[in-house]
């Protein structure tokens, strides 16, 4: 497992057909890289007490969550995770949030949009491949 410092912590929501950035305000916070079979993370969320309605609603009401991070340096690009809240601790004036889930590779995603939208366009075989590599 490895370990580091969580940054930034983004909640997506839909509004109006997009999806937005809720910031949240860390206290602290850590996210681990499982190293598992499943490529789990875990990411805990150290908070100011005044979250728990929010997270508590979030919990009952989507069972998956859309989140972006910032890794150890606040001038990281973001990660993008697809999780689930495993829990929600109180301790004292504040609270802990903890999720499980798993990285989205924005790359693969592009890569897989560019690739459908050739083959939409009629590309296939070598045209394919070599428009392709002219776009990357």
């Amino acid at each position: 497992m490895k370990t580091f410092k969580l940054k930034l912590l983004n909640i997506m929501e839909e509004k109006d057909g997009e999806i937005m950035p809720h910031k949240i305000e860390l206290l602290d916070g850590l996210i681990i890289n499982r190293e598992d079979e499943n490529n789990q993370w875990t990411i805990e969320a150290y908070l100011d007490k005044s979250y728990l309605p929010f997270f508590e609603e979030l919990w009952k009401q989507k069972p998956e969550i859309l989140i972006q991070v910032k890794i150890t340096k606040e001038s990281n690009d973001t990660a993008t995770f697809i999780t689930t809240i495993i829990d929600i601790n109180e301790i004292g004036s504040h609270i802990n949030v903890l999720f499980l889930g798993n990285i989205v590779d924005k790359r693969k995603a592009s890569i897989e949009a560019l690739l459908t939208t050739l083959i939409d366009k009629g590309y296939q075989g070598e045209e394919l491949l070599d428009k392709f590599k002219e776009i990357m």
